[in-house]
């Protein structure tokens, strides 16, 4: 991404003439590329205000700044393996940030010059809160699918013992609506399966013979099924756990087995990609019609309460600088009159370095 420097001067002969020798010298020297930054007609106030002003806006420049890079952020963990893409995502008006600034004009609409400069900076103040309030909350929203996700998957890779069986088990493998019979699922280690075979019918009396069935493995064992009489189940799970074999307590309900199916498919699938997309065409629309435009305005009117001289006439460039060390010792060594922006209210040019 660009570096860019706000330069103003305030609009007198002297100080133009000192932007146009600066125009000149770095585009001779291929420095920077500068660009003409239109600076509205504020209704500034007193000096005692434009002072106030200077510190909030700089309070407000830091939050616009961290508030971008936690938007980045949210896009660039929204699209996990799609990484590589994420600055497809971080558009303006579909231009790159770097295009958008260097063409951005202000938006009278939204921030009237009519109104005072305090009213401007207070329209920004909100506008950012609410874009703070609403990545908030999609950020919680996106965290707590991302952990139901994570929960599901859990539950579908774990082992025999604590994963779902929602999507192993079938109708088929059971004996339902049965007044006498009952059908168990048995996990036996691997090392074992011979002697379940040998043995499983007679851990308990009225077990039903050649009734067990391999349906699921995992890397330490399988998960069998038995059907037996309901009268000794409590006896053939004493049994079955003296010999090393587990009952995994489970009730075939098939409403709430294709409920959990479909609910395990919208989550793994189809929501999470919509989620993903929603997410991603939210925060570009941000950046698109909210933050460029409010970052654009939070800088410019921090450069004119800064920047103004006595007259309240200004003049300014924007600046894309391709080589920090040698554009700024030009600064320093051409314009060394040139100082921060935040720093005083002397009439002289001044930088204003300001990273998009």
């Amino acid at each position: 991404m660009s570096e860019f420097w706000l330069i103003s001067a305030p609009g007198d002969k002297e100080n133009l003439q000192a932007l146009e020798r600066m125009n000149t010298v770095t585009s001779k020297s291929n420095l920077s590329h500068n660009t003409k930054f239109s600076i509205p007609d504020f209704k500034v106030g007193t000096l005692d205000s434009l002072v106030g002003l200077s510190d909030e806006l700089g309070k407000l420049d830091t939050f616009a700044e961290s508030l971008i890079k936690r938007m980045a952020q949210t896009v660039a963990d929204v699209m996990e393996d799609s990484e590589g893409k994420v600055q497809e995502n971080l558009l303006a008006n579909g231009d790159n940030l770097t295009s958008f600034v260097s063409h951005f004009e202000w938006d009278m609409a939204k921030y009237p010059t009519k109104q005072t400069l305090v009213s401007v900076v207070d329209t920004v103040a909100k506008q950012l809160a609410q874009i703070e309030a609403d990545l908030k909350s999609r950020t919680a929203t996106y965290s707590a699918l991302k952990t139901a996700l994570e929960n599901l998957e859990k539950r579908s890779t774990g082992n025999l013992f604590t994963r779902t069986l929602s999507d192993i088990v079938s109708k088929e493998d059971f004996v339902l609506d049965s007044e006498y019979l009952v059908t168990l699922l048995v996990i036996v280690p691997k090392a074992s399966y011979a002697q379940w075979q040998k043995t499983y019918e007679s851990l308990s009396d009225m077990v039903v013979p050649r009734s067990t069935k391999l349906i699921a493995e995992d890397p330490e064992g399988g998960l069998f099924t038995v059907t037996l009489f309901r009268r000794v189940m409590d006896d053939f799970k004493t049994k079955a756990k003296e010999n090393k074999f587990m009952v995994r307590e489970f009730y075939y309900d098939e409403k709430e087995i294709k409920k959990e199916r479909e609910e395990m498919t919208r989550l793994l699938s189809d929501k999470k990609q919509q989620y993903h997309r929603s997410t991603c065409v939210y925060l570009s629309s941000v950046l698109r019609s909210e933050w460029v435009p409010i970052r654009a305005t939070s800088r410019r009117s921090h450069l004119h309460t800064n920047g103004a001289g006595d007259t309240g006439e200004q003049a300014a460039e924007l600046t894309r600088e391709r080589n920090w060390m040698l554009t700024f010792g030009f600064f320093e060594t051409g314009f060394h009159y040139v100082v921060q922006v935040d720093l005083d209210l002397t009439t002289g040019p001044r930088l204003a370095r300001s990273s998009w």
